[in-house]
């Protein structure tokens, strides 16, 4: 499945990281996202529910360290992308400066 946000290799994103009623935000630089094969699903999450198995590969850098994240994709839009990861969900957006007047 192709994910519908432009990723722009020299762009900044932000991540809103939600976990237990908590949210954290942090920006992210060099995202990719690609879509896991079957073969590296079945090998990596051999006996796992296959509804929560991970779809897709989340590569970023965050304050300068590489990060790389399997997630299972859970919603898809033309500006944001959400992830399940395990127990937390990351939601990935274009990074927006917010401009005072």
């Amino acid at each position: 499945m192709d994910i519908k946000m432009p990723i722009k290799f020299q762009a900044t994103y932000q991540v809103a990281i939600r976990s237990g009623g908590a949210e954290r935000k942090e920006r992210c630089q060099k995202l990719d996202i690609r879509e896991l094969s079957k073969q590296e699903r079945a090998r990596s999450y051999e006996g796992m529910d296959q509804e929560k198995v991970p779809t897709h590969q989340l590569t970023f850098y965050d304050f300068g360290c590489e990060r790389i994240i399997d997630g299972l994709l859970r919603e898809n839009e033309e500006q944001r992308v959400v992830f399940l990861v395990e127990d937390k969900e990351y939601e990935l957006s274009p990074y927006r400066p917010v401009r005072q007047a």
